[in-house]
């Protein structure tokens, strides 16, 4: 009787303990291969695109974005900012299709844009309060369209779950400053 309720309870745990070794589900995500044509990755990103020049947002193109992706959005943000990283730009609602926008380019139909970290909606170019910062350039491809996010943490929620690809570009800047070495002089009289 006992080696025959031994093998009954064995019987009924197999199915519990084989279960408990399958992996649960997970989104499978691959890398896009971010790049810009005005500057190279870990490198100097142009005044041109910080607050020390026009502030156009640079060119930005992705490659790799998966087939069934349905949006791409970008976040640009600064983590070195002194109270925690800054926003400088979130677009969201981007068309699979589109692979790359031009250097201070109108945004394709359908694209929105949520507030940076100033609370504008806008590319708000680099400009830290000193030394030099990095400044990550992520683009997401998903698995769903998302309604234009008011805050960066709505749009983190928003995405969990639906990153299908994703892939980022780095880039520095050092704010110019004039030298405090420099004082100026008086007129010879």
């Amino acid at each position: 009787m006992r080696t025959h309720l031994l093998s009954l309870l064995l019987i009924a745990a197999a199915p519990v303990t084989a279960l408990a070794e399958t992996p649960a589900k997970q989104i499978k995500t691959t890398s896009l291969k971010v790049t810009s044509n005005g500057f190279a990755p870990n490198g100097a990103i142009p005044a041109e695109y910080t607050c020390d020049g026009a502030q156009t947002t640079p060119a930005l193109a992705w490659s790799n974005v998966p087939k069934d992706t349905r949006a791409v959005a970008i976040l640009v943000e600064d983590p070195d900012a002194p109270n925690g990283a800054f926003t400088h730009w979130l677009v969201t609602g981007i068309a699979p299709a589109t692979t790359s926008l031009a250097a201070g380019a109108t945004l394709p139909e359908g694209a929105m844009v949520a507030k940076n970290g100033k609370g504008d909606t806008a590319y708000v170019g680099p400009c830290p309060p000193g030394g030099r910062h990095r400044y990550f350039f992520h683009v997401y491809a998903l698995d769903t369209t998302i309604p234009g996010p008011a805050t960066k943490e709505d749009f983190l929620s928003s995405i969990h779950g639906h990153i299908l690809a994703e892939g980022q570009l780095i880039g520095t800047y050092r704010k110019t400053v004039a030298s405090r070495d420099t004082k100026p002089t008086a007129k010879p009289r």
